[in-house]
C-alpha cells in the first residue's frame, strides 16, 4: 500500500514518515516558487512606481504577511501529512466544501499554468522570431513541464536543483551587466521613474502576488519532518526570494526607467535572457500543475467517489493547459482567475480557525494520525463555513482599501470563531472516507489478476 501511495505522491492519503524530506531541499523548491520571473516583474513594478526604500519596505511587509500565513498553514500540513484540498475535509469545509476547494485550486492553477506557458512562448518568439509559431512554443513548453511533474515531488526537486542556481546566476549576470552602467548611489536615492504608489498599496501587491501559493503551502510542507523545518524553509525561501529577486527588479527598473524587465534583460544580455525566461518560468509552472492536479484529484474523489491516478491526471491537465495556451484563449480567463484568487485567503483563515481554535473535527485527525490513516467519516456539508467563505470572499473583492487579501483572511477567521462559539459550525450528514490506499490496492490486485 505504501508503495502505491508513494507512486501517486499521496494525493488522497497521509504522507508516510519514510517519505519525509530534508528541509533544505524543500526550501530550494520554495525559493524557486518565490524567485520566479513573476517575482522579478513584481520588483520592477514596485521600482518603477516607488523609491528604493519604499519598495524595500513594501517587500518586507508583504513578506512578513506571506511568511506568517505559510508557516501556520504549513505547520498544519506538516503535522497531518495532508495536502490542502484533502485537509479541508476535516478543517471546517466538510466533503462538499473540500470538493469546491479542490475544484477552485484545480481551475485557478491550471489557468495560471496555461498563462505562464503562453508568456514563455511569447518571450521565446520575441527572442527567436520566425523559428516556429507561438502556439508551437506554447505546446513545447507546457508539455515539457508536464513530463517533469508526472514524476511527482522527486521530479520537481530535480528541476529545482538545476533551475534555481542557474536562475540566480543568470539574474546576477543581467543585473550586474545593467547596473555597471549606472551609479548605485543614485539608484538608491532616485525618485520613482513612473507614477507613484504608496507603501501600503505596494505591500498589497507583494502579499497578493503569492497569496494562492501561501494558501496551498500544505501541498509542499506535508513532506517536511518537523514544524521547525517548515519555519526554516519558509523564512529562508521566501525572504531570499522576495528580497534577492525583488530588489534586483527594483534596481533594474530605476536603472532603465521602465517596468518591463523582460525587455531589459533580453536586450542587455541577449540569448542568456532567453534562458532566464525559461528557468524563471519552469520553477513556478511545475507547482501550478502539481497543485492543480492534487485539487482536481480531491474534487473527483469527493464529488464522484472515484480515485483518479495522479500521474494520469497530471498528463491530462498538462495537455489541456498546453492546448489552451497554444489556442490563445487563456487571456479571456484572467478576470475569472482574479476572482478565484480573492476566494483563496478565506480558505486559509477557516482552516486555521478550525484547527487551532474551534477544533470541531480536530479530534478525528488526532485519533487517526498515529496510524497514518484518514478519519473514517467526514461531515458531508458545513453550511456555516460555506456562508463565511462567500461573505469573506465578497468583502475581499469589493473592499479595495488596505490589503484585500489580508482583510478577507482576517474576516474569515473572526467570523468562523464567532460561529463556532455560537454553536453554528455543524456538519449536515456524514460521508464515509474512501481510504486511498485500500482502493488503490484493490485496483492493483484486479489488474494483476486480469
Amino acid at each position: 500500500m505504501a508503495r502505491t501511495a508513494h507512486a501517486d505522491d499521496f494525493a488522497l492519503s497521509r504522507v508516510t514518515p519514510d517519505a519525509r524530506k530534508p528541509w533544505f531541499g524543500i526550501a530550494v523548491q520554495r525559493f524557486g516558487q518565490v524567485s520566479a520571473l513573476s517575482q522579478f516583474l513584481l520588483g520592477a513594478t514596485l521600482g518603477y512606481r516607488m523609491t528604493f526604500g519604499e519598495a524595500a519596505l513594501a517587500l518586507l511587509l508583504g513578506s512578513i504577511i506571506l511568511e506568517v500565513i505559510m508557516c501556520i498553514v504549513g505547520i498544519i500540513g506538516q503535522k497531518e501529512g495532508l495536502n490542502t484540498a484533502l485537509l479541508a475535509r476535516w478543517t471546517g469545509f466538510g466533503e462538499v466544501g473540500a470538493s469546491l476547494v479542490g475544484l477552485a485550486i484545480g481551475i485557478s492553477l491550471i489557468g495560471w499554468f496555461g498563462i505562464q506557458s503562453a508568456i514563455s512562448a511569447q518571450s521565446l518568439d520575441a527572442l527567436m522570431p520566425g523559428v516556429m509559431p507561438i502556439w508551437v512554443w506554447s505546446l513545447i513548453f507546457g508539455l515539457a513541464v508536464t513530463a517533469i511533474v508526472s514524476f511527482g515531488f522527486v521530479g520537481m526537486q530535480w528541476l529545482a536543483n538545476i533551475t534555481v542556481p542557474l536562475f540566480l546566476i543568470l539574474v546576477g549576470w543581467s543585473v550586474i551587466s545593467e547596473l555597471t552602467k549606472h551609479s548605485i548611489g543614485d539608484l538608491l536615492t532616485s525618485p520613482a521613474p513612473g507614477p507613484t504608489m504608496s507603501v501600503w498599496a505596494g505591500t498589497g501587491i507583494v502579499a497578493g502576488g503569492l497569496i494562492v501559493g501561501a494558501i496551498i503551502t500544505a501541498d509542499m510542507t506535508r513532506f517536511n519532518r518537523s514544524k521547525a523545518d517548515v519555519v526554516k524553509q519558509t523564512v529562508v525561501g521566501v525572504s531570499l526570494g522576495e528580497f534577492v529577486i525583488g530588489l534586483a527588479g527594483v534596481l533594474l527598473a530605476h536603472a532603465a526607467a521602465t517596468g518591463d524587465i523582460v525587455a531589459i534583460v533580453t536586450s542587455s544580455i541577449g540569448f542568456v535572457g532567453l534562458i532566464i525566461v525559461i528557468t524563471g518560468t519552469l520553477k513556478i509552472n511545475d507547482w501550478n500543475l502539481y497543485s492543480s492536479t492534487l485539487g482536481l484529484v480531491n474534487f473527483i474523489s469527493t464529488a464522484f467517489a472515484k480515485n483518479l491516478n495522479r500521474v494520469t491526471t497530471t498528463i491530462v491537465l498538462g495537455v489541456v493547459g498546453s492546448i489552451l495556451a497554444a489556442a490563445g484563449i487563456l487571456a479571456q480567463f484572467t478576470g475569472f482567475l482574479t476572482i478565484l484568487g480573492v476566494a483563496f485567503p478565506p480558505i486559509a483563515g477557516i482552516i486555521v480557525a478550525e484547527y487551532f481554535i474551534v477544533k470541531r473535527w480536530r479530534g478525528d485527525l488526532d485519533a487517526t494520525r498515529a496510524a497514518g490513516t484518514l478519519p473514517e467519516t467526514a461531515p458531508r456539508v458545513v453550511p456555516a463555513t460555506l456562508i463565511i467563505w462567500a461573505v469573506s470572499s465578497v468583502a475581499g473583492y469589493f473592499i479595495t482599501w488596505g490589503i484585500p487579501a489580508l482583510l478577507s483572511l482576517v474576516l474569515s477567521i473572526v467570523l468562523y470563531v464567532i460561529a463556532g462559539k455560537l454553536g453554528w459550525v455543524r456538519g449536515v450528514g456524514k460521508a464515509r472516507t474512501i481510504q486511498a490506499d485500500r482502493v488503490e490496492t484493490t485496483e492493483t490486485s484486479a489488474v494483476t489478476s486480469s
